[in-house]
Parts: structure tokens; sequence; C-alpha cells
């Protein structure tokens, strides 16, 4: 049966690889003039440029689900579970490929759109394989996954140790937390740092644990899984941590790491401002150098954590006579800690909250600069000009850790909504039992196994010195609409209580939304996927 199986499995990547360069070649020509990719031509294609970037995800993910069950069947651990997960995941996915794969709610893309036959479909899985599939998830609850993920000892006892720590420190006080809009108690911030968290990617010579990005995705997907909140805060010291090591001096490294890593100091990113959104080359918050300081004049807005934060990665430009990505500068830039009732307290620094539905913990804030001044030495780099390019050597690793937390969202949402189906009766049975139920949570597991195994493959690129921008970009994509998926089903399983607010699954449901925004909106990385691979054979 295995052997059968990792036939069709490859078969259904196979077709969808074939399709995704049927799709390329049939956009290039679109967007091209010249051998050279027109930037208004892809605008004016936005449509199959972004739906070339949703097929050849999903083209990866039916790869890397391939290579995780070739992988599993070599070690004799392929079994009733993983096996059919697979095949129902393949045979979805194969079938939207075919029919129509949804880049949004309302926005399906189709190989009619691009003037193409539709693949052929040799895989189906059945409501009678799914009932069995159901039947394998109702007798699996409480597992940390549902599937072997094929990950070695090592990272299952990571996973282990997050899961406990999550499940008796967080998931008992996060909906509460939440409710009231509250921080993330310092003493859990304070326990998540002597757990290593904020210093997990950082070498071992600078104070931190040394491991790599698969590990990060773990302890992101448990502590996300509690609540994306704790999930996230790690975030602030990864993007930190992963700019001083890309571009900090010698100096700036030994001064700030080994603080970052031990949570002495929490870092937040100061990038984003009013109206400009992801176009960063639009940033106006000036930097002047008087002295031995920089004087920063300006606004940013959607600053996760800013108040509490000791440390702001501060996104400038420091060049006034420039336009877009030249003359943007980067700053290490000390403030001081602040709470609810003073949020700012540093000179130069005024700003205020921004109410959320979901997302919190840390908190949103927009920010104010006026004449806030800034040690010259602390210059990411020593050079300026460098900021945009040290930024987007963070972008990688920062969706692939979103990637993660989605993932974490998703298997928070399927375990509420499988428990749920459980424990409620109606018309004297449970309800996971009724077809329109089950078949909702078999569909989030099988997701949520892809996305995965997609998320783990572009960390382990990332580890290996591998570009991963391109892998990064889609697990991020496909994760975010994932995790939105599994919580709205996992609260439509919930009916009327999944709308009342004491339940889990509302606050869960407001925290998947933000998945598909920060990071790269939805339709940026699939501007950024599609432009990636059509640059592949431009000349």
């Amino acid at each position: 049966m295995s052997a059968q199986v990792l036939t069709q499995l490859e078969t259904a990547a196979g077709v969808a690889e074939r399709y995704a360069e049927a799709v390329k070649a049939a956009v290039r020509p679109l967007v091209t003039v010249g051998g050279k990719l027109d930037r208004v031509a892809l605008d004016r294609e936005q449509h199959l440029v972004h739906g070339l970037a949703w097929v050849a995800t999903y083209a990866e993910t039916l790869r890397q689900v391939r290579a995780w069950a070739g992988a599993l069947s070599e070690s004799g651990a392929f079994g009733e579970t993983e096996q059919a997960l697979a095949l129902l995941v393949a045979a979805e996915y194969s079938a939207q490929l075919a029919g129509g794969v949804p880049m949004t709610q309302v926005e399906i893309i189709r190989p009619a759109d691009f003037g193409l036959a539709a693949p052929e479909v040799s895989l189906r899985f059945t409501q009678e394989q799914k009932l069995k599939l159901a039947a394998l998830l109702h007798d699996a609850q409480g597992r940390a996954t549902f599937e072997n993920t094929n990950l070695d000892a090592d990272m299952e006892m990571i996973r282990d140790q997050f899961r406990k720590f999550a499940d008796d420190k967080i998931m008992p006080f996060a909906h509460d937390w939440h409710c009231k809009d509250e921080l993330i108690p310092m003493s859990i911030v304070e326990e998540m740092g002597a757990l290593g968290v904020f210093g997990l990617t950082i070498p071992e010579e600078f104070g931190g644990s040394g491991l790599g990005k698969t590990a990060m995705c773990v302890v992101s997907e448990e502590l996300s899984r509690a609540w994306i909140g704790t999930g996230s805060l790690g975030t602030r010291s990864e993007i930190a941590a992963e700019l001083i090591l890309i571009g900090g001096t010698d100096a700036q490294k030994a001064e700030w790491l080994p603080k970052i890593a031990s949570a002495e100091i929490l870092p937040t990113a100061v990038f984003t401002e009013p109206n400009t959104g992801s176009d960063l080359g639009s940033l106006r918050t000036r930097a002047v150098k008087e002295g031995d300081d920089y004087v920063v004049t300006g606004n940013k807005t959607w600053i996760t954590h800013a108040a509490r934060a000791d440390v702001m990665t501060l996104l400038v430009r420091t060049d006034p006579n420039t336009n877009g990505f030249n003359g943007l500068s980067m700053l290490l830039a000390p403030k001081q800690r602040g709470d609810d009732a003073k949020p700012f307290p540093t000179p130069g620094m005024s700003g205020g909250e921004i109410e959320v539905i979901g997302y919190r913990g840390m908190k949103e804030y927009e920010i104010g600069f006026d004449a806030f001044k800034v040690p010259a030495a602390n210059l990411l780099g020593g050079v300026e000009g460098q900021g945009f390019k040290q930024l987007m050597a963070t972008f990688e690793s920062a969706r692939i850790q979103t990637a993660a937390r989605a993932v974490g969202v998703a298997q928070s949402a399927l375990e509420l909504g499988l428990k749920y189906a459980i424990d409620r009766k109606q018309f004297g049975q449970e309800i996971f039992h009724f077809p329109r139920v089950l078949n909702k949570l078999v569909m989030i597991a099988a997701e949520l196994m892809a996305v995965r195994q997609l998320t783990y493959f572009s960390a382990r690129r990332k580890d290996s010195g591998k570009r991963c921008d391109l892998e990064a970009g889609m697990a991020k994509l496909l994760a975010a609409r994932v995790a939105w998926a599994a919580a709205d089903n996992a609260l439509q399983i919930h009916g009327g209580n999944g709308f009342a607010v004491e339940y889990p699954i509302s606050r869960v449901l407001a925290d998947a939304r933000i998945l598909n925004i920060f990071e790269g909106a939805g339709e940026i990385q699939a501007m950024v996927i599609g432009r990636r691979l059509l640059e592949e054979g431009a000349n």
C-alpha cells in the first residue's frame, strides 16, 4: 500500500510541476518587453502573475509532501494516518489546479485564464476514505501533531519542552489576557528568556543557542498554538539579531547580541510609516547627523511591542536628496521602557496605541519622532545607505517564522474544532460524526501537514545557506490562507458558540486574520513570488 501511495503522490506532483511550467510559459510573454520584465505589464496582468505564484506554490507543496512521504516510507514510519493525509491534500490540490485555485474566497485562478487546458486529475479521495481518516483523528486527540513530522529526536524534544511550557503557562490564561487586551506578563517574558526563546538562532559565542531555523519553526509553532502573541514575541528578537548578525560591526555584535539572547533587552522593529505600507521606498522619516548623534524626525505606525521595548531597529532616510530605497539606513536606537500609563517616556518620542481585534499581547502603536537622538555609533554597519539592503536580508527568516506562526494557529484551530465536535452532542451523537463536520476537520489536518512540510523545507534551505526567498514566500503565502481557513471552519463547527467572545476559537479567528497582512500582505507576497519565477529564464 505504501508504495502505491508514493506512486500516486509522485504522479500528482509531476502533473502539478508540468502545469506550473506551462503557466509560467504562458504568462511570461504578457509581461516582458525586449526580454525583460515590464513593471506596467506586471501590474496590468496582476491576476495572472499572482495566479502563477499560487499554482507554483501548490506544485512546490505537493513536491514537499511527496518528499516527506518518501522519507517516512524509508524509515518505516509512513503509517495509515500519514498516507491518508498525503492522499487527501494531493487529491484536493490536484482538483483545484484543474478547476480553480482560490487565491482568496472571491478570486479564483483557472487554467482558462492562462489560455491552457486543465491538467489531468488522476487522484480522488472518497468520502469513505475521509470517514476512515476522521476516525484516526478522533483517536489521536492530545498528540502534539496528528502526523509524524519526520523531524529528528532533538527537534521533537524541543517541541515537547515548549508544548509543556505553553500548555502550563500560556494556554490557560491567554484568552483572558486577550479579552482584557493586556500585555504579555513580564513573568512569562522572563520564563521565555530563560528557555532561550530570544537567543534561539543567535550563535553560542554571543550567548545564544546556535540552533537553526527549523528549531525556530518548532518553537514558534508551539508558542503560537497557545497564543500568537507569545509566538510572535520572539520575532522581534529574531529580526533584530539577524539584522545585527548580517549587517552589524564586530563591536555592535558584541554589544547587542548577548543582551538580546538573554532577554536583558527587548527589541522592536520600526519600519512602516503612515501611507507607505509595503512601499518602503517612499519612507520619509529623516535622520540628520549632528555631532555624535543622529537626530530623527518623522512618524511610524503599526509598531509591535513598541512601548515595552528597550531598543528599536529604526529604518530612516539619512540622505534627504534620495528617493526610493537609496539613502535608507538602519539605526539601533535605544529607548526607555514604557508601560500602559506612559508608553513613551523617552525624550523626542510620543505616540499611542492602535486598538486591534486580535494579535494582542504586545500591542500596536503609532510613534512620532521629534528631535529624537540616536548615537551615531549605532548606525548599523557603520555605513549610511545600507538600510534597505540589510532589511531585505532578513525577509527570508521573517517569512519562515511567520509561516511557522501560522502553522501554530492552524494547529490550535484544529484542536479546538476537534474537541468541540467530540464534546458537543446533537440528535443523540457527537456532531463530529456528521459528514460536513468531519470533512472540515480532515481537510484542515491535511493542509496543516502539507504547509508544515513546506515551512520546514524553507527552513532547511536557510539552514544550509541556500537562497530561499522563493520557498519562504510560498510557505508564508499558503500558511496564512491555511490558518485562516482552519480558524474559520473550526468556528463554524462551534456554531453560535463560536461567535461568543468567551470561546477561545473567537480569539483564534481574530488572530489568524493578521497572518495574511503582515510580513508582506498576500497580494505583495504573490507578486514577489511571481516576479521571481518569471525572472528565471528571462534575458
